[in-house]
C-alpha cells in the first residue's frame, strides 16, 4: 500500500522544466495526495511554473513578499507542513527546495514519525540533504528527460559530464557498508546493503553515476564480487555482494651484496 505524500513545492528556487519528471520520481515513494507550490505569483520569474500547474494537479499558493530581504515562501510553506502534520492525513512529506532554511522543518517531520523525502539541485547545502530520509538531486530527471528526448551522441556526452566520478572515497563508503552487514564468510544481502547506504547518505543515488540501479554500479567497481542466489522457494534471484580479497603483493627480491 503506497503511503500518502504531501508534495511542498518551493517555487523561487526550482526551476520548472522538469516538473513532469519530478512527480514520476515522487509517485516512486507514494501516492501525492497533497501537492501545493508557493511563491509570489505577480512575480514574472515564476511565469513558466503557471504553464506546468494544471497539467500535474499542483495548487499555487500565493505569498507575498511583505518584507525586502526576507523569505516570505519558506514561512508559508513550514506553518503549511505543520498544520498537514498535525491534521494527520499524510504518512510523509516531500519538501522541493535547495534552500538550508528548510533543515529544520525535515527534522521535526522525522521526528513526529514523518518518512521525508527531499528534491532539489547539487548546490543544496549538506545539512538539509542529511536532514531527510533520501535526498534526490534534480538533475538526475534533467538527464532522464533529455535522454527519453534524443539519442544523440553529443547529448550522452553532455550527460556524462554532469555525473559524478566513482572515487576512492566512495569505495570506502560502500566498503565499509558491507562490511558492516557481511555475514562470517563476508557476503552482504545487496538489499540491505542499498537501504544503509541511504540511512548513512540521504543523497546516495547510483544515477548520480550513470547507473540506474545500484547492482551495474557495483559490478563496474573491481573492488566488489556479486553473487547470485535462488531464494528458499527458487522463484527468485537474490543479489549477495562480497568485498575482494586483495592478493599480497609480491615481495620484491634484493641481491645480497658481495
Amino acid at each position: 500500500m503506497d503511503i500518502k505524500l504531501a508534495v511542498l513545492i518551493d517555487g523561487d528556487n526550482i526551476p520548472s522544466a522538469y516538473v513532469k519528471e519530478m512527480m514520476e520520481e515522487i509517485a516512486k515513494y507514494g501516492n501525492p495526495t497533497i501537492k501545493r507550490i508557493y511563491g509570489d505569483w505577480t512575480k514574472p520569474h515564476l511565469s513558466k511554473w503557471k504553464n506546468v500547474l494544471l497539467e500535474n494537479a499542483i495548487t499555487p499558493i500565493q505569498q507575498y513578499g511583505y518584507t525586502t530581504g526576507k523569505n516570505a515562501t519558506d514561512s508559508a510553506m513550514i506553518i503549511d507542513a505543520m498544520d498537514i502534520l498535525y491534521s494527520e492525513k499524510v504518512d510523509g512529506f516531500c519538501l522541493v527546495s535547495s534552500d538550508s532554511d528548510f533543515t529544520k522543518l525535515a527534522t521535526r517531520l522525522r521526528e513526529a514519525g514523518m518518512q521525508v523525502y527531499g528534491i532539489g539541485e547539487k548546490k543544496t547545502p549538506n545539512p538539509f540533504i542529511v536532514a531527510c530520509d533520501k535526498f534526490i538531486y534534480i538533475e538526475i530527471l534533467k538527464n532522464q528527460a533529455q535522454k527519453s528526448a534524443s539519442e544523440s551522441e553529443d547529448l550522452e556526452d553532455s550527460n556524462k559530464d554532469s555525473l559524478d566520478k566513482i572515487t576512492a572515497k566512495e569505495i570506502r563508503f560502500i566498503s565499509s557498508t558491507i562490511s558492516d552487514l557481511a555475514d562470517d564468510d563476508g557476503w552482504a544481502f545487496l538489499g540491505d546493503v542499498g537501504s544503509l547506504l541511504q540511512k548513512k547518505q540521504p543523497n546516495f543515488d547510483s544515477r548520480n553515476y550513470g547507473f540506474q540501479k545500484l547492482t551495474p554500479l557495483i559490478k563496474s567497481i573491481n573492488n566488489f564480487e556479486i553473487e547470485r542466489r535462488e531464494d528458499s522457494r527458487g522463484r527468485f534471484k537474490l543479489i549477495y555482494v562480497k568485498i575482494k580479497e586483495q592478493k599480497p603483493k609480491p615481495k620484491s627480491k634484493t641481491k645480497k651484496r658481495q
